[in-house]
């Protein structure tokens, strides 16, 4: 079998995964879950058939067959659970996420049994209260130590799949880590033939992964769909849809063709100059340097050290902005060009100072620096956050930022839609560009 260069990464999260559900033979009892208390009943089942498929909230993994005969008199049978009240409470909660029951999916042209409604007492509750009164610590996996793998495909870089991937395992960070239920990330870029294509999704099909792609060929794409659809594997294309919708927006037929390719436009457009430019100008003016410079920044962000300044610059610069940053410490005044220039252009940026603590405890041991310097002392930390404080009341022009537990992307977007606001004057803060 041929292997391909991929990037993988790994999550780790609480998946409900299925395995195939034999179907119960004919004379046997079967089983339905309780969605409010996760109880077992048996219903009987004496002439039951393969196009009657009874959905279970437990594997067939987890609840085990007491295997007698069915008598003349139809006794019903029971199933014994191995499972426990963490199971019970996982499967409570994946019901209430989901709205219905839980199981395998039925096969076509047969019909769920008749499943018992929750309690009026629970169902009636709101949404939030019953995601409230779930205790994430206890949720169980459905299966454990099986390995959970998504596939991700791309005709070009993959950014798009990879980053849409990542950004919805976000909300599962309730079920990380800690949990020992890893999620594996796999993706494969510039996948450009059918044969490469169809070796991937072979690969996928045996791992039970999720497959994922963002394929701008429509006859490769159609390919795509058309295999994982063979072969049983949950898929789902990114970029057709909204390609279809812009195509019928503007009523122009899309190139079908990945970024990069011949035939495609110019990377080396006015654009693309603007971002170099932009990147190389952040770099001389990072840390206060130049500051004769700022007059010629689109941004100036200020604030203490450890706030994110440098990274945030580099970021916002790779969109092709100019960004300066000066450093604000105590009992040393800022450079007079910082109030000379046009103040809307500044931006501030605060910190809790316990979350700013921690941050410069970790990055004095790193460097070796004793942790007993006034640099990460807590009360040396207030005065400086007080400092510059005082100093973002006295310029009331500067947005103040708050970026305690927020990732760059967050900070940068918050930034980016003010400056855009302020150079547009729209009624609702957006972040817009002419293509």
């Amino acid at each position: 079998m041929a292997s391909f260069p991929h990037s993988s990464s790994s999550f780790h999260l609480h998946a409900c995964r299925r395995s195939p559900f034999e179907l119960p033979e004919s004379g046997r009892s079967h089983i339905l879950s309780l969605p409010s208390s996760g109880a077992l009943i048996s219903s009987q089942a004496p002439t039951l058939s393969t196009s009657s498929v009874t959905e279970t909230s437990l594997s067939s993994s987890q609840v085990q067959l007491a295997e007698e005969p069915c008598s003349s008199t139809n006794t019903a049978k029971t199933w014994r659970s191995k499972g426990s009240s963490q199971l019970t409470r996982w499967a409570r909660t994946r019901k209430l996420r989901s709205g219905r029951p839980s199981g395998p999916p039925l096969e076509a042209g047969s019909r769920p049994s008749t499943v018992e409604l929750p309690s009026q007492s629970q169902e009636t509750l709101p949404i939030k209260k019953q995601f409230a009164a779930v205790d994430y610590e206890d949720i169980a996996p459905a299966f454990l130590g099986r390995e959970n793998s998504v596939y991700m495909v791309s005709d070009g870089t993959g950014w798009t799949a990879e980053h849409s991937v990542h950004a919805a395992l976000g909300q599962f960070e309730h079920c990380l880590v800690d949990h020992g239920c890893p999620v594996s990330t796999h993706l494969f870029s510039e996948i450009n033939d059918v044969e490469r294509l169809m070796e991937i999704i072979r690969d996928a099909g045996k791992e039970q992964a999720v497959f994922v792609y963002t394929i701008a060929d429509p006859v490769l794409a159609a390919a795509a769909k058309k295999a994982c659809e063979f072969h049983g594997i949950p898929h789902l294309d990114i970029f057709g849809p909204i390609t279809d919708l812009l195509s019928t927006y503007l009523g122009v037929t899309p190139l079908g063709l990945p970024r990069g390719a011949p035939g495609r436009k110019s990377t080396l457009s006015k654009q693309y100059f603007k971002r170099i430019e932009a990147v190389e100008f952040t770099i001389k003016q990072d840390d206060g340097a130049l500051p004769q410079n700022l007059h010629k920044a689109d941004l100036v962000l200020v604030g203490v050290s450890r706030t994110s300044k440098t990274p945030l610059s580099t970021y916002i610069a790779q969109k092709g902005y100019k960004v300066a940053n000066v450093p604000l410490v105590l009992g040393i005044d800022p450079p007079s060009e910082l109030f000379q220039i046009d103040q809307s252009k500044i931006y501030a940026l605060t910190i809790n100072p316990n979350f700013l603590h921690s941050i410069r405890t970790a990055r004095s041991k790193t460097l070796g620096v004793s942790t007993s310097s006034s640099y990460s002392e807590m009360e040396h930390i207030k005065k400086e956050l007080e400092f510059s404080r005082k100093l973002f009341i006295e310029n009331p022009k500067w947005p103040v930022i708050e970026v305690t537990g927020k990732a760059i992307e967050e900070t940068a977007a918050v930034i980016l839609r003010i400056y855009h606001d302020r150079e547009r004057k729209y009624v609702m803060p957006r972040i817009s560009w002419r293509y």
